[in-house]
């Protein structure tokens, strides 16, 4: 492992063996994450299908489905993830500065934020709970067509569900950042791994984003 120096800061960055400079070993992380994000679109993407396929199969339900999701709840959560979102696009600058302390309270910030994102989908998902709108046993609709009804809510917690998992990924890669970042581990331009997870948690967003809409906005026009 090598070690770069710049004539005009003499500030000192890691490159690993493998790659001839650090503006290679960038590209390849980032290049890396892209890729990595590209199979999560696929994945995701399966489950956007099934939700095209029922929203066009069974329009008529999935009006009525989607009245029973809490907007409020919804709509809050997509305030605060868009907000992690400019707290997160915000501790790459502080990284890229190398303002250690700004760094770690902004990754402590976005965290804090995905935490709060996951309080209210626990409330969201207790509130379901007690309607009876989980499928499986217990499961109770009582308009028309309870067996499409109940597949609309297969595939909402089926999604955000998916999406609640990626949240928690990311709450713990961002607590860890912040204690490394405690310890001066992004100092001297050494932010190539901010950016990396900030491209994740913009990618988590950006679904939540997506879903918000698709799933809870359709039976509210």
């Amino acid at each position: 492992m090598s070690i770069l120096t710049s004539p005009a800061s003499e500030e000192s960055t890691i490159v690993a063996e493998q790659f001839d400079d650090i503006d290679q070993q960038r590209s390849a992380a980032q290049l890396g994450m892209w890729i990595f994000l590209a199979t999560e679109v696929l994945f995701f993407g399966g489950l956007f299908l099934s939700y095209t396929v029922y929203r066009f199969t069974y329009g008529h339900i999935f009006i009525e489905t989607s009245r029973r999701l809490d907007v409020v709840l919804g709509g809050t959560n997509t305030a605060v993830l868009l907000i992690s979102s400019l707290l997160m696009a915000l501790a790459v600058r502080a990284a890229k500065l190398d303002q250690r302390r700004m760094l770690v309270g902004l990754l402590i910030g976005t965290a804090l934020l995905g935490c709060v994102f996951m309080t209210i989908k626990a409330v969201e998902y207790h509130k379901d709970l007690v309607d009876h709108l989980v499928p499986g046993r217990h499961f109770e609709w009582r308009g028309a067509d309870p067996q499409n009804a109940e597949l609309f809510f297969w595939i909402y917690f089926a999604m955000t569900g998916l999406h609640a998992i990626h949240v928690t990924a990311g709450i713990g890669i961002l607590l860890v950042l912040a204690l490394l970042a405690w310890r001066g581990k992004f100092s001297h331009g050494n932010h190539n791994t901010i950016e990396i997870a900030g491209l994740y948690w913009h990618f988590v967003d950006i679904v939540w984003v997506f879903l918000f809409p698709l799933l809870y906005l359709v039976g509210h026009r």
